[in-house]
């Protein structure tokens, strides 16, 4: 089970959220050295894990405003 593996490691969220608020992604190291992901208004949903790559790229591309849907496809 995911918490089992989870649970020595401390939540980190975007410094670019606000401290009192829940609307934000959390981040933290797992077990095998993946990264947990989890939505902070459903933490008892669970969470995603995805190698340190995986991470790096996405963020990569959220720096990168590749993700930007106004930018997709327009087919």
């Amino acid at each position: 089970m995911i918490r089992h593996y989870l649970s020595r490691y401390r939540w980190r969220k975007s410094s670019y959220s606000p401290d009192e608020s829940d609307d934000c992604v959390e981040i933290r190291l797992a077990s095998g050295e993946l990264i947990a992901v989890r939505d902070s208004k459903a933490r008892s949903h669970g969470a995603l894990t995805v190698p340190p790559q995986t991470w790096q790229t996405f963020v990569h591309a959220i720096q990168q405003d590749v993700l930007n849907p106004a930018q997709g496809n327009d087919s």
